[in-house]
């Protein structure tokens, strides 16, 4: 969260709660502005190549030799874009993240880095975004008219002049970056009385910088692990930086144990979360054992709304709990394991996968592509995990390849 700005008195405009309700309509707007938000429930889109028999529940992908440092930063710098401006602090970045995080740096995992940045943003650390403040106008709208206040209400509230001297509403006009309309949305929390307290959580950039990290991925990984570097406002403003973008998206990109085969699978799980990969090869197995459709979209709890109750994966999951020998509780207690290593050690994903195995007559993939279509108000046409995987991984195996 940024420093709190210097307020500008706004007496007429928040002098009563009735204004300060209209005034958080205009937070709700920013809710989607950013968000990636998965439609799903198509069957799997990619599949791993089987593995020979008796091989292990997963199988890594054959660690590279590391490179010397001096080696690393010239793959760096020679896999960067033509017309990258100080390709030295780019490589010096990557490099420094790297061993931040104690991860080997060879042809791959740059590679991977590299290749993630290049679709993300191009490289550039704040990249604009065509039509933003027509993008926000509408969103703002769309959230006035859900909340059935007047947009003209909305208008007006946005009328008033923030902490920069000139409006909200002109400020929205000419916003170019996420960063820009970030520090809208912060200038207008910290006039609004209480603001930072009730709409902290509202921010709509949500995924930011040159690897465009997920803010609430960045909090939480710095809470397990010191950031490394100096935090002038705060982590999620970090992100707006090269160095912190590069650092926490490495993070999520590589610093964990999947056992992938290739990296398609992660780059699928950079787009859909980690371990999404292998947790829609989890509901593919599911779906043939219990004969119910389930989605493969990596997330294997409903969400968390408890009204919603069980969702496809573990309604079937429930449906064979005799032939799986569990109980629900237990059933439960293993999907949460959903986005770490040790789903792979509960007894429901080993018997799910011996009973799929045996029906199958082979071994099934361990890893499929999740089936998620995107949708944003940023997005103008459709889109889907498995274009931004197939995308970064064309953009990987060039840069191996040189």
């Amino acid at each position: 969260m940024r420093a709190t700005p210097m307020r500008i008195p706004m007496k007429n405009c928040w002098h009563n709660a009735r204004r300060i309700a209209r005034c958080a309509v205009i937070a709700a707007w920013l809710a989607g502005c950013a968000g990636r938000m998965p439609e799903t429930g198509a069957p799997p889109i990619a599949e791993t190549v089987p593995a020979p028999p008796g091989a292990t529940a997963t199988m890594p992908l054959a660690p590279a030799a590391p490179l010397a440092p001096a080696d690393a930063r010239a793959l760096i710098e020679a896999s960067l874009p033509r017309g990258v401006a100080d390709r030295a602090g780019w490589s010096a970045d990557i490099t420094a993240a790297f061993t931040a995080l104690g991860i080997a740096a060879n042809r791959e995992t740059l590679c991977a880095v590299i290749a993630v940045t290049a679709q993300e943003s191009g490289f550039e650390v704040d990249p604009p975004v065509a039509h933003l403040g027509a993008i926000a106008w509408k969103e703002i709208d769309k959230r006035a008219e859900h909340a059935g206040v007047p947009p003209a209400i909305v208008h007006g509230v946005l009328q008033l002049p923030s902490p920069t001297g000139v409006t909200y509403a002109e400020r929205i006009d000419r916003a170019h970056t996420e960063k820009e309309l970030s520090d809208i949305f912060e200038d207008f929390t910290g006039s609004v009385p209480l603001g930072r307290s009730l709409f902290a959580s509202w921010n709509p950039i949500r995924t930011r910088g040159p690897m465009q990290v997920s803010v609430t991925f960045a909090e939480a990984f710095a809470k397990q692990r010191p950031y490394p570097y100096p935090v002038k406002v705060s982590i999620a403003d970090e992100l707006f930086t090269r160095r912190g973008s590069l650092y926490f998206g490495s993070a999520h990109l590589l610093d964990y144990p999947a056992g992938y085969e290739r990296y398609l699978y992660r780059f699928a799980d950079y787009n859909a979360g980690q371990y999404a990969s292998r947790n829609a090869a989890f509901q593919s197995a599911l779906a043939r054992v219990s004969g119910l459709p389930v989605k493969t979209d990596g997330a294997l709890l409903a969400h968390e709304d408890a009204a919603a109750g069980a969702g496809s994966t573990e309604s079937a999951a429930r449906s064979i709990a005799q032939r799986l020998h569990l109980n629900e509780a237990a059933i439960h207690d293993a999907l949460e394991q959903g986005k770490s290593a040790r789903l792979e050690r509960t007894e429901l994903y080993l018997r799910v996968f011996a009973l799929g195995d045996a029906r199958a007559g082979r071994r099934l993939p361990r890893a499929l592509v999740p089936h998620i279509k995107l949708v944003g108000p940023k997005l103008t046409r459709t889109l889907s995990t498995e274009w931004y995987a197939q995308r970064v991984d064309e953009r990987f195996r060039q840069c191996v390849a040189r």
